[in-house]
């Protein structure tokens, strides 16, 4: 199991990026949140098997029609046991 912290900056907020991220990851049967930031970014936490979670970083480095990702900064973290998936 690993945990990764993305920041995802560009054109990602009121596109539905959040809710589309929580869907990948779920259908990936990852833990984690994803939230809007202050800034205009998003930041998504991911917990899991490495090939789900790179599967869905995958994901958040081109967003869902209608966004527009300018860049991804991944931290690797240490697992928290987190159990579910929570769009704040």
């Amino acid at each position: 199991m690993i945990r990764r912290r993305l920041l995802v900056r560009g054109f990602v907020q009121g596109v539905g990026f959040r809710f589309a991220v929580a869907r990948r990851a779920e259908s990936a049967g990852l833990a984690g949140s994803v939230r809007n930031l202050p800034d205009g970014g998003v930041e998504v936490v991911l917990e899991g098997r490495q090939d789900a979670v790179e599967l869905v970083t995958s994901f958040c480095a081109e967003g869902p029609r209608g966004a527009r990702v300018d860049a991804v900064e991944a931290t690797d973290e240490v697992p928290e046991g987190l159990r579910d998936f929570r769009v704040r």
